[in-house]
């Protein structure tokens, strides 16, 4: 059966999660998915939400998945979307399902203006890195992934 690419609904919210789980298994980051299913919920369809998502559906399975929300670069002037995250389910590879999610993802963004995507790739994952130079995205070797999370976060606010 033909793939369904379609924009996350309420109801996709657990096979996301499990995906999620997949994906973290996957990248060695299990230890650090601590999100919840209402996290999840509430950061894609709760009150103030600005985090969307598409899913990508095999026989009434869901395959695979992209999370974004909207970004802006101000040095270019330019904006588009940030990409979260993407992963299709180890059975499901090798179909084209991650470029379809890209072309989605890159529709969205034109229908609203947007001139870019961006995201990041854990620098181990050559299969990706590869996948995404294949489609033209461009690779910067100078930016250095930084977040204030849990205690510089907190240390921050006082």
């Amino acid at each position: 059966m033909e793939p369904v690419i379609r924009e996350a609904l309420e109801s996709d919210v657990n096979a996301i999660l499990k995906l999620l789980s997949e994906f973290a298994a996957f990248e060695n980051l299990s230890e650090f998915l601590t999100i919840s299913e209402a996290d999840l919920y509430n950061a894609m369809f709760g009150s103030g939400s600005f985090v969307e998502g598409l899913v990508c559906e095999i026989d009434g399975n869901t395959a695979g998945f992209a999370i974004f929300f909207p970004r802006f670069s101000s040095f270019r002037g330019q904006c588009g979307y940030y990409l979260e995250d993407i992963y299709i389910g180890d059975e499901y590879r090798g179909r084209g399902l991650g470029e379809q999610l890209l072309r989605e993802i890159a529709r969205k963004g034109k229908a609203r203006g947007f001139e870019r995507i961006d995201f990041q790739v854990l620098e181990w994952n050559f299969a990706a890195i590869e996948f995404y130079k294949a489609l033209g995205a461009q690779l910067d070797d100078q930016d250095k992934h930084f977040k204030f999370v849990d205690d510089a976060f907190e240390r921050l606010l006082r």
